[in-house]
C-alpha cells in the first residue's frame, strides 16, 4: 500500500497581512497529482489543516473541494492540530466518512461508512484499520492534538510526557502486531527544530515528548513543526506545505510517500512542493543598492534589512515599495559612526531619555512636535 504524509496545511493563514490563499490552491493541486502520479491509496494529514478556530470560508471551501478530490479512489484520514477545534473540523465525519475521508477531531465520535476500494474497515476513537482493494491493511493509531481539555481529562500529577504515552499506549489496545502499523498525531517531540511560524510551541518545553515515548516499531507520521525532518529511525515531521515564516526561508517544502511491506512501513520518498512563494531575506547598504537588489527576486516574499548613514526619506521608501510589491518586511538600521558618551540615566527626564533613544535610532533629533506627542502620551507636561 502506498501512503502519503502530509500536515500543517494552515489554510488562511497570511504572512502580514498578505493574503496566501491563492499559493494554498496551487498545493493543494501539486498535492492531488502526485497522489495520482505515486498511485497513492492513502492519505495521511497529520493536523493544523487550519490556521485558526474560525477560518474564512474560503479556506473551508478549499479544504472540502481538495480532500473530495484527494478521496476519489483513495482513502483520506485526518487528525486536528492544536490550531484546529477539533469538534468543529470532526462535524461533517458523518458525512465524509461515505466518500472515504475520515476526520479525528478528538473525544468526539469514530468515522465510519463509506464502501469503496480503500476505505476504514474497523475503527474506534483512538484507531483504525484502512483496507485496500488487494486486501492489504494498516493499523493507525490515531491521536489527534492532545491536552486535557480535548480529551475530557482531569488534571493529575502524571506529567506531560507521561500522558502522552499513557494516550499513545491507549490507541494500540487493538492492535495484534500482524498488520504494519502507524501513529498518526500531532506533537512537539523533543529535540525538534521550530520555527517562528509555530506561536508558543515549545512552552517551555512543558509540553514536549521525548523521542523514547513514541513507538519503536512502525511509522510514525508527525504533524505540529513546519520544517520537515526525521526524529528517531522510524518517525518524521513532514513539515508544513508553504514557507510560513522568514526563518523558513532556505528550507525545502515536502510531502512524504510511505510503502507496506509485509508488516513494515518503509519511508519511500521525500517529494518536493515547488508551489508557492519563496521567503527572501536580504541585506543591502544604503537604498539604492537595495532597489537594484529587490529587482532580482519576483514573485517573492522578502524580508529587508537596511543599514544606513541617515534615515530614509520618504523618497526612497517609496521606491523600494516600487521595486518589488513582494517586500512585506522592511528593517533599517542607522550608524552615525559615532559613539555616543556612557552616562547615567537615573536623573534623566522621559523627553531626554526620548531624545537619546531616537538619536540613538536615527543619528538626529526629534522635532519639537514629535517629543511634545510623546510627552502628552505619558502624561508629561515637560522634558
Amino acid at each position: 500500500m502506498r501512503i502519503l504524509h502530509t500536515s500543517d496545511w494552515h489554510l488562511g493563514k497570511r504572512l502580514m497581512e498578505r493574503e496566501r490563499l491563492p499559493e494554498q490552491a496551487e498545493v493543494m493541486e501539486e498535492i492531488i497529482s502526485i497522489c495520482d502520479e505515486k498511485r497513492v491509496e492513502l492519505v495521511l494529514i497529520a493536523g493544523d489543516i487550519f490556521d485558526t478556530y474560525l477560518p474564512p470560508a474560503e479556506a473551508e471551501e478549499l479544504f472540502f473541494a481538495t480532500v473530495k478530490r484527494l478521496a476519489a479512489g483513495r482513502a483520506v484520514v485526518i487528525i486536528s492540530g492544536n490550531h484546529d477545534d477539533g469538534v468543529r473540523l470532526a462535524a461533517s465525519a458523518p458525512l465524509a466518512g461515505e466518500e472515504g475521508v475520515y476526520i479525528f477531531g478528538g473525544h468526539n465520535g469514530v468515522p465510519t461508512g463509506g464502501d469503496r476500494p480503500v476505505r476504514v474497515v474497523d475503527a474506534g476513537e483512538n484507531f483504525a484499520i484502512v483496507e485496500n482493494a488487494a486486501g492489504e491493511r494498516v493499523y493507525l493509531n490515531i491521536l489527534p492534538y492532545p491536552n486535557e481539555a480535548r480529551l475530557k481529562e482531569l488534571k493529575t500529577e502524571e506529567t506531560y510526557a507521561e500522558k502522552a504515552a499513557r494516550w499513545i499506549a491507549a490507541g494500540d489496545e487493538k492492535y495484534d502486531n500482524t498488520i504494519p502499523h502507524i501513529l498518526l498525531t500531532h506533537l512537539f517531540v523533543a529535540g525538534s527544530e521550530i520555527s517562528s511560524s509555530e506561536r508558543d510551541i515549545s512552552l517551555g518545553g512543558a509540553r514536549a515528548v521525548p523521542k523514547d515515548r513514541l513507538p519503536a516499531f512502525g511509522y510514525t507520521a508527525l504533524g505540529h513543526i513546519h520544517k520537515q525532518q526525521k526524529m528517531g529511525e522510524n518517525a518524521r515531521y513532514s513539515g508544513a506545505i508553504l514557507q510560513y515564516s522568514f526563518d523558513e526561508a532556505n528550507t525545502e517544502k515536502c510531502v512524504l510517500l510511505l510503502e507496506t511491506k509485509g508488516t513494515d512501513v518503509v519511508f519511500a520518498e521525500k517529494i518536493l512542493l515547488k508551489a508557492g512563494k519563496r521567503l527572501v531575506r536580504l541585506e543591502a547598504n544604503g537604498a539604492a543598492a537595495a532597489v537594484d537588489l529587490l529587482k532580482r527576486y519576483e514573485n517573492c516574499f522578502i524580508e529587508l534589512t537596511l543599514h544606513l548613514t541617515s534615515p530614509l526619506t520618504a523618497g526612497e521608501t517609496e521606491a523600494l515599495r516600487d521595486a518589488n510589491d513582494g517586500l512585506v518586511s522592511l528593517k533599517t538600521e542607522v550608524c552615525s559612526g559615532e559613539a555616543a558618551p556612557v552616562e547615567s540615566r537615573a536623573q534623566l527626564g522621559a523627553g531626554e531619555l526620548f531624545t537619546q533613544y531616537y538619536r540613538s535610532m536615527y543619528a538626529e533629533d526629534p522635532s519639537e512636535e514629535l517629543k511634545e506627542t510623546f510627552l502628552k502620551l505619558l502624561g508629561e507636561e515637560d522634558a
